[in-house]
């Protein structure tokens, strides 16, 4: 356990990063999202645009915050990252392999463009690809597979009471024609097999849960520490499932910036357009940030610069010549 002195030090340091990305230009900030109203510009945007929440959980199951990180949120897209865990659990990489791939699409999240040399979608984190794992979720019926993906979302964030936000739920139903429109035309073409409307129906639930920064900060930790939840002990999904996970996390996690995510900041991560990103340093931390002020991508603005600086000063990028052991815990910019 980190003595009171280093606790005191990341969390000034913590404090300092959210001061400092906090005045992150408002010209890049394209757009917020709302499930009730669409997206909206941000001259529109009440107090839910000053919300901004870090919080960093370790694999020894320390846990940081700064800000706002108690405040709920949907999670989104970011719900991708466990369906994808569950179907690989449930069936194995290579049979999940033959019904969603893992290629970047360089295209919007929700593309209706396919990968037609292998009849799939290109990835799980596109909606086209998170239909497909959300259809490959083993149950007897409907309501047994989505409590299960409800399940283990609980167990990766370690809070029993995680559970599908009504209104939410409501507001995504009435702005779903495209993903109705994406099952209809992926059936068509034998990439969906089952019910399309109750497949819409249990990706727009696992959608609309809701979390908070430090949920999404114990759950990083949990795939960081190879699917154990350092909150609770808990394994809560095979060790080797993992990898790949967070592999498609680093390749396909961030919309159609993910190529220059992997360039620029270089560690597995997920956002959502309901303001979250989900980052992962594989064995050392979780991070979960939440800003809602969206880029032309979707990707928090706020979001990006936190993740970016982390990276950056603790040298914490895949390919990083010298990454610092002791994650923020006194790290100094990265040089060259």
């Amino acid at each position: 356990m980190p003595s009171p002195e280093i606790r005191r030090r990341i969390a000034h340091r913590l404090d300092e990063l959210l001061a400092r990305c906090r005045a992150e230009p408002a010209g890049s900030v394209a757009h917020l999202y709302d499930p009730a109203r669409g997206y909206y510009p941000p001259e529109e945007a009440g107090e839910e645009r000053e919300e901004f929440a870090i919080s960093v959980v370790t694999v020894d199951g320390e846990r940081y915050d700064a800000g706002d990180a108690e405040v709920a949120f949907p999670l989104q897209s970011l719900s991708k990252v466990f369906a994808y865990g569950l179907a690989l659990a449930d069936h194995g990489r290579d049979a999940v392999l033959t019904r969603v791939g893992v290629e970047p699409s360089g295209d919007a999240f929700n593309s209706l463009r396919f990968d037609e040399r292998h009849m799939r979608p290109y990835n799980p984190m596109v909606n086209a690809g998170a239909l497909v794992t959300s259809e490959l979720i083993d149950g007897r019926d409907d309501a047994e597979r989505l409590e299960r993906a409800i399940a283990l979302q609980r167990d990766f964030a370690g809070r029993e009471d995680l559970d599908v936000d009504r209104g939410t739920l409501d507001a995504e139903r009435a702005a779903a024609d495209r993903n109705r429109g994406t099952a209809y035309l992926m059936r068509s073409a034998g990439m969906l097999h089952g019910d399309v409307d109750a497949t819409v129906e249990r990706y727009l639930a696992q959608c609309s849960v809701h979390v908070t920064a430090g949920d999404l900060a114990v759950m990083g930790a949990t795939l960081a520490d190879g699917c154990r939840n350092p909150r609770t002990g808990t394994q809560v999904m095979p060790r080797r499932r993992a990898r790949d996970v967070l592999s498609v996390m680093l390749t396909c996690g961030m919309y159609d910036y993910a190529g220059h995510w992997a360039f620029d900041v270089g560690l597995p991560a997920k956002s959502g357009v309901s303001g979250g990103i989900l980052m992962v340093v594989p064995g050392k931390v979780g991070i979960g940030v939440l800003s809602r002020g969206l880029d032309a991508y979707g990707n928090s603005v706020r979001g990006i610069a936190v993740c970016r600086e982390l990276s950056d000063r603790l040298g914490l990028h895949v390919f990083a010549s010298e990454a610092e052991d002791a994650v923020l815990a006194g790290g100094e910019p990265a040089e060259g």
